[in-house]
């Protein structure tokens, strides 16, 4: 009996993606370099879901597939309150990078550079203050703001570790 294969994946068609960081590494060998392309991505649904993951190959068509493939693994729910901005103030860390993020009023906007930018957005944040503190290096502060985002918590989370009502807080 043949099996069929299904590729029509319903979690790949709803995330969208977007590759932060493109770079040539160089391996030197006695014979002279050997070139491969990295590739970070951040897929995410702007509704409460992303991830975050890297890929190395030959070509860089295939690191893009690679480092999505292995972000559609990743991919976490993060806690929206109204459906716009986080609960409460949140840091992320890796390794020097250090992602502050803060929840804003309605119609603020996503007010982030570059990595952080493109994670709160995929994550289906629209209403968010971010500061980067320290190292710049863009892989380490998207993931410092991954860190920072599956960090925040729910009043109705926090209700039930404590084991009381919402109202009790």
């Amino acid at each position: 009996m043949a099996r069929t294969q299904n590729n029509n994946d319903p979690k790949k068609k709803l995330l969208e993606e977007k590759v932060i960081n493109l770079g040539r590494v160089t391996k030197v060998t006695k014979g002279g370099r050997h070139f491969r392309f990295s590739a970070t991505v951040v897929v995410g649904n702007r509704k409460g879901l992303v991830g975050m993951g890297t890929g190395k190959a030959n070509e860089v068509n295939d690191a893009i597939a690679k480092a999505s493939k292995a972000a559609n693994k990743n991919v976490v729910r993060v806690a929206l309150e109204d459906n716009r901005t986080i609960p409460h103030e949140a840091t992320g860390k890796i390794g020097r990078a250090v992602v502050l993020i803060k929840p804003a009023k309605e119609g603020t906007g996503v007010i982030a550079g570059g990595a952080a930018r493109a994670v709160l957005e995929l994550a289906g944040v629209r209403d968010i203050v971010s500061k980067s503190l320290g190292s710049n290096t863009q892989v380490n502060v998207a993931k410092a703001t991954l860190e920072a985002l599956k960090s925040v918590r729910t009043p109705a989370k926090i209700a039930l570790l404590r084991g009381k009502k919402v109202e009790e807080l």
